[in-house]
This record gives structure tokens, sequence and C-alpha cells, in this order.
């Protein structure tokens, strides 16, 4: 994906067929999931305000639940269902939204699967994504949502200019911090902005967990000490 602001920016586009679409001015990217059984029962987790990587469009981290006015979650929550509905899902289903300056929200994309919007909800919430998508596709009551804590989470992306064996530097700072769980996935080469695992925080208070979001984010760093070595030869 590649936003064309100015003629300027035309020669970042248009290397392969492509759709064009309008830019949306918006206040906040939200999600929710969606899980629905074949008999029809279905369940949403809490929205999730999402934060994208400003130049490779990935989600960095998110907030759980999102701070947005009641009338912004039930609208985007509603939106949710009525889509899952109409696709007939079976399993679930990931809804990206756009929150509009205006109030509105919008559908932006959707991922028929576990997805990155829900990764926190292994820690954080009674029952996980995973446990629920088994439940849905099984046909077995769908399990509760509630969360034990506001959390967010952080996705572990390759740092830029580094390939090669995976080195995480700063788990000990990471790991000596209360409420604070990482998920590697086990891939051995880093790459850019490769995902590479995901961090999930907790805490009561709001205010601290973006502090201590801030403070894991600026301590752990994916990078690779062969490339290291290259660049000092």
């Amino acid at each position: 994906m590649q936003k064309i602001e100015k003629p300027e920016d035309f020669d970042q586009a248009f290397e392969a067929p492509g759709v064009l679409e309008q830019a949306i001015p918006f206040e906040k990217e939200l999600a929710v999931i969606v899980a629905r059984r074949p008999g029809g029962e279905v369940k949403t987790f809490p929205v999730v305000e999402m934060v994208f990587h400003p130049v490779k469009h990935l989600v960095e981290f998110l907030f759980a639940p999102a701070e947005i006015p009641a009338e912004a979650e039930a609208k985007a929550t509603a939106l949710a269902v009525r889509v899952a509905e109409a696709f007939g899902v079976t399993g679930l289903l990931a809804v990206e939204m756009f929150l509009t300056t205006e109030g509105e929200v919008l559908v932006n994309e959707v991922a028929p699967r576990p997805h990155n919007s829900g990764h926190h909800t292994i820690r954080a919430n009674v029952t996980s994504q995973y446990e629920q998508h088994w439940r849905a596709i099984l046909d077995l009551p769908l399990g509760d949502t509630t969360a034990y804590a506001p959390a967010a989470m952080i996705n572990l992306l390759g740092e830029d200019g580094f390939e090669g064996p995976a080195v995480y530097e700063g788990m000990e700072t990471l790991l000596a911090e209360k409420q604070v769980f990482p998920f590697l996935y086990g891939k051995k080469i880093t790459k850019p902005f490769r995902k590479m695992g995901h961090v999930t925080i907790m805490d009561d208070d709001l205010e601290h967990l973006r502090a201590k979001t801030a403070f894991v984010k600026d301590n752990i760093r994916v990078t690779s000490p062969e490339l290291q070595l290259r660049d000092r030869k």
C-alpha cells in the first residue's frame, strides 16, 4: 500500500495493476474480532485501537479497549457483527475500521482468521481469540470475551538494516517489567520489518499502560550480529 498525496508521489506507485482508493480523513483505526458458530451464535471482543507504522503500514501496536466514545464503540461492534453475518462466517472474522473525524465508522478491511488485532487476548481476556476460533468452528458454546485489564500489544518487527540470525536485544529489561509478556514466533532469520513476535502489556491504569508500552517499545530490538560483523569489515 502506498499513500499518494501529491504528483511527486506518482513514481512510488503503479508498478503493477492495483486499486486506487480515496483517502479517508480518520481519527483512529479500530478493529473488532467477531466469532460466529454455524448455529448462529455470535460474540465479539472489545474494540481495539491500532497504530500503524507510517511507512510500512504494519500494525506497530494496539490498545484495548480503544479510547473512543461509547457511541462509536457501539457502532463499531454492531457493524462488525453485520459484516460477519453477511459473509456467513464460521470461526473468526477480524473487521478493521476507520473512525472518521465526523464520528462515522467505515469498514476498511476484513480477515477471516485469528488476527494481529487479537494477539493480546492470549493473556488479557478470559477466552483468547485462538480458543474462540476452535469453539466456533467446532460449533461449541462461545467463550467469555471479558478483558481482565486494559492491554496493549507491540509487534516485534525486524530492525531496518539488519538481515540474518535474529537477536532480541533488551529481553532482560523487558522481562523485568510486571505484566509484560513476550511471544516469539521461532523465526531464525530477521529481515527489515519482518514480524518476529509480539509483546502483550497489561496494566489497570490506562496512563500507566501507555507509559509502559512506550518503555517496552524503546527497549526491545530485533537485530542480527552477523550483519553487524559484515559492516565492520
